[in-house]
């Protein structure tokens, strides 16, 4: 029996992802002390935007992500893209990635 890991997981819903649209993808990476959010345009293979949490010190965690996804969205408007495709990269959609969609949308940012 084929066990369900997290990159399983994160190719199935990429795949799933990069057949439906053309819009670019906000993938979500969550490392253990980290977040790291990049803006991905799949039919070039090359990332729009990138934010890391590294750059955001001082604060609550609850704070930094705020602040993470306000640099993003601001980063996102200067390239002027505002609709894109949530890629929450195979966590699922509780706690931090939510809180991360609902700062994105809360910045003007549609998906």
């Amino acid at each position: 029996m084929k066990t369900n890991t997290a990159s399983t997981r994160a190719a199935r819903i990429r795949r799933k992802i990069r057949a439906v649209t053309d819009r670019p993808r906000v993938s979500i990476f969550k490392s253990n002390r980290y977040l790291s959010l990049q803006l991905i345009d799949d039919q070039t293979h090359q990332t729009i935007v990138g934010v890391h949490e590294k750059s955001i010190s001082g604060q609550t965690s609850s704070e930094r992500r705020l602040a993470l996804t306000k640099e993003m969205a601001d980063k996102m408007k200067k390239a002027k893209i505002t609709k894109v495709v949530f890629d929450r990269g195979g966590s699922r959609y509780h706690g931090v990635v939510a809180e991360i969609a609902a700062g994105l949308r809360a910045n003007g940012i549609e998906f």
